[in-house]
């Protein structure tokens, strides 16, 4: 499927939840769909997408965190998985973009692209709902089920086709991202 169509079809259900990207591609998918004041976009923090997640969830237990993030990333950060399944957020959904490439460092094949299949490894670390999504009429459904509240944690991955399309370039200030964030969130600067 292709990623700039499923990130947008989420990105307009996401019903006031605050989106984290993932570094590379997930970051411009979203910017592409829209630039927005509750999108925090990680740059040069490769693996850090769910744990941030994870952490803004404990913070806004009453918001929805929508992370956003790639395979790469996700397999970078495979303990991540089990420290957010023991924490047991009911606020934090997980989408997964998955090429099956390392798409930010010349597409070599990924360790999904050799068997290692991320939402059974989620469902094994006790997460409360898992799936992998093949097309947009999937997408057209996970977007119902992300307005129900969950019990837990909840990762889905979605199989996107493996290119390179043209980059949308968020904001790359980290302070000023932080910044903005906060100010969204009603928080100081600080």
């Amino acid at each position: 499927m292709n990623r700039r169509d499923a990130v947008a079809k989420l990105l307009a259900a996401r019903d006031g939840a605050l989106v984290v990207t993932g570094l590379g591609s997930p970051s411009y998918d979203v910017h592409a769909a829209g630039d927005r004041d509750d999108n925090y976009y990680l740059w040069g923090a490769m693996g850090g997408a769910a744990l941030v997640g994870l952490g803004l969830a404990q913070a806004q237990p009453a918001k929805r965190i929508m992370v956003i993030t790639g395979d790469g990333e996700q397999l970078m950060a495979f303990g991540a998985l089990a420290t957010i399944s023991v924490a047991a957020p009911k606020n934090l959904d997980i989408i997964v973009l998955d090429n099956q490439h390392f798409g930010e460092t010349g597409m070599q094949t990924s360790h999904t692209g050799r068997g290692i299949d991320l939402h059974s490894i989620a469902a094994a670390c006790g997460f409360t709902q898992t799936a992998c999504l093949r097309d947009l009429a999937e997408v057209d459904a996970l977007c119902e089920t992300l307005r129900q509240a969950s019990t837990g944690p909840r990762l889905f991955v979605l199989k996107i086709t493996a290119e390179n399309l043209p980059r949308s370039l968020p904001p790359r200030d980290a302070t000023f991202v932080k910044t903005r964030f906060r100010a969204h969130l009603g928080l100081s600067p600080c």
